[in-house]
């Protein structure tokens, strides 16, 4: 009979790594893990007149997701596009700023995730500025994000 360090690694041999990494993946799947479909960038949107905070957390964690999305939709070229980068990025950071500090809301998922997302989207305003849009691989993260924020915030969590 073989010790347990010589088994695992008999198992290991015998899978491979891809397959311990697919059956990982099988047994804890992960909504970022899903296929999410990406939609094509866009120049013409309405420009929304609701900026800025309510102080009910569920009512600006959806406002900030669905600006999020439109700001993550924005090609270069389209409308304001510098105008509502720095709002997006105002309402960012007094959202961060002000929910961050309560542990109830800091502790649930939808907070978690959304704060992901405002520090990846923030990131690329400090580091390209607001006239450029964002790449396809930093959209299709930031898509899988919104959708497991829209589960977490339908759930209440």
């Amino acid at each position: 009979m073989k010790d347990g360090v010589a088994a695992r690694r008999d198992f290991l041999k015998t899978i491979g790594t891809n397959g311990l990494i697919a059956s990982v993946g099988a047994a804890f799947p992960l909504v970022s893990n899903a296929e999410i479909e990406v939609p094509v960038q866009f120049t013409e949107y309405t420009f929304p007149s609701d900026w800025g905070l309510t102080f009910n957390y569920e009512e600006d964690a959806k406002k900030v997701r669905e600006h999020m999305i439109i700001a993550t939709g924005l090609a270069k070229g389209a409308n304001k596009i510098e105008d509502y980068g720095k709002n997006m990025k105002k309402e960012m950071v007094d959202f961060v700023s002000y929910y961050r500090r309560f542990p109830k809301v800091a502790g649930k998922p939808s907070f978690s995730t959304l704060y992901t997302s405002i520090n990846v989207l923030a990131g690329h305003y400090t580091s390209y500025g607001y006239k450029y849009p964002l790449p396809e691989k930093r959209r299709k993260r930031l898509y899988q994000e919104y959708a497991e924020i829209g589960k977490s915030l339908s759930r209440n969590r």
